[in-house]
């Protein structure tokens, strides 16, 4: 990216976003600008590698813009990334990440409530073993109950731990921790065996950023 194409994208997002946001772009592999915000500040020098797991990897590696929590693991501060991968000739060549801090009333929910015909559950987030999208809400499956959460799978997927909970395919988002086997399937993808027997499938857009988060 050149001056001029990295000072107008500054331009915008300056407009756009409060202040206390913290802008990196970064090409396929390293960091080549980053502007601190006052409030949060991940210590990124241009040059840097981009880290596995951050915002920026993730939207990389998926070819697609996302919104995430990230832990602190990465980069020593925990933070919400909003990464939009720019494209040449179908490759991403570069990404642009909005870094927003993690407000101190704010915290990862222990449970989420369901809603399973007119009765509502609590179900303790380590207990999901997989949500899917079903009807435009998140449906949510335990070993003992399953019911719908009244945000989409989208909007459920930042809320979620992102060491415990990855997107394997559009619809679906596992919990690692219940993931009783993984299986060879059709065309590099896999096929997921929860702990309870029921089977999800990794699609072929996720299955080589899958593979890194699961390092095999």
């Amino acid at each position: 990216m050149n001056q001029l194409s990295t000072t107008t994208l500054l331009d915008t997002f300056s407009e756009i976003f409060p202040e206390d946001t913290s802008i990196a772009i970064a090409d396929s592999r390293t960091f080549i600008y980053y502007k601190p915000s006052p409030v949060i500040d991940l210590n990124i020098q241009p040059g840097d590698q981009v880290k596995p797991g951050s915002a920026t990897y993730k939207a990389i590696s998926l070819r697609r813009s996302i919104f995430s929590y990230i832990d602190s693991s990465i980069f020593g501060i925990s933070y919400f990334g909003l990464s939009v991968p720019i494209f040449k000739k179908g490759k991403p060549v570069s990404c642009v990440t909005a870094i927003f801090p993690i407000r101190t009333n704010y915290s990862l929910p222990s449970f989420l409530t369901v809603k399973n015909d007119d009765r509502w559950f609590p179900i303790a987030t380590s207990d999901i073993l997989y949500l899917e999208a079903e009807n435009r809400k998140a449906k949510i499956v335990t070993n003992h109950k399953e019911g719908y959460h009244k945000l989409n799978l989208s909007e459920i997927e930042y809320l979620l731990p992102s060491e415990q909970f990855l997107r394997c395919h559009r619809s679906f988002i596992v919990n690692v921790n219940q993931i009783a086997e993984i299986q060879p399937d059709f065309h590099s993808t896999f096929l997921l065996i929860m702990n309870n027997g029921d089977r999800i499938p990794v699609s072929q857009s996720y299955a080589s950023y899958f593979r890194r988060q699961l390092m095999f």
